[in-house]
């Protein structure tokens, strides 16, 4: 189920449980996962897209190996706000998704989310052929991280 809203997304998830982030390319899905209390977002891996069932399959074990209790998807707007075609791709994979998993989903706006994780990975000296290894899940973790930090927000005015 796609949550429209974060908060709706927070009432929806249980008190514990790890959460997972993707950030949707074209070519690869970044992956991140949160510890069960929701505190740290850790880039995991970066699953090679193929078509859509192949695509669904890698992310349904990877749900099912770490007992996922929701999904933070990264929205890809323009710069200023406004929608375009990657963003599309990605609302219809989530509603593809959506009808194969009962797990409860959620976008957050990604913008730059990829250019923090570039920074980053400069300055931890990283070489470029591994940078081009783990871009997509470094920044998988960024979104998943300010999603975590705006749940906790929630939960704390709650």
């Amino acid at each position: 189920m796609i949550c429209d809203t974060i908060e709706e997304f927070a009432s929806r998830l249980p008190a514990r449980g790890a959460l997972v982030g993707l950030d949707l390319g074209t070519k690869t899905i970044g992956v991140a996962a949160s510890d069960t209390h929701r505190s740290v977002a850790t880039p995991i891996t970066t699953i090679r897209r193929t078509k859509f069932t192949a695509d669904a399959e890698a992310l349904e074990r990877l749900l099912a190996e770490r007992a996922v209790a929701g999904i933070v998807i990264g929205l890809p707007l323009n710069m200023d706000g406004s929608h375009g075609p990657r963003l599309q791709s990605t609302q219809a994979f989530a509603r593809s998704l959506a009808r194969r998993i009962d797990t409860p989903m959620a976008f957050w706006d990604e913008r730059l989310s990829t250019v923090a994780a570039e920074r980053a990975l400069l300055e931890a000296d990283t070489t470029r052929k591994r940078r081009a290894e783990v871009i997509d899940h470094v920044a998988a973790g960024y979104i998943l991280q300010g999603a975590l930090d705006r749940l906790r927000h929630i939960e704390s005015t709650a």
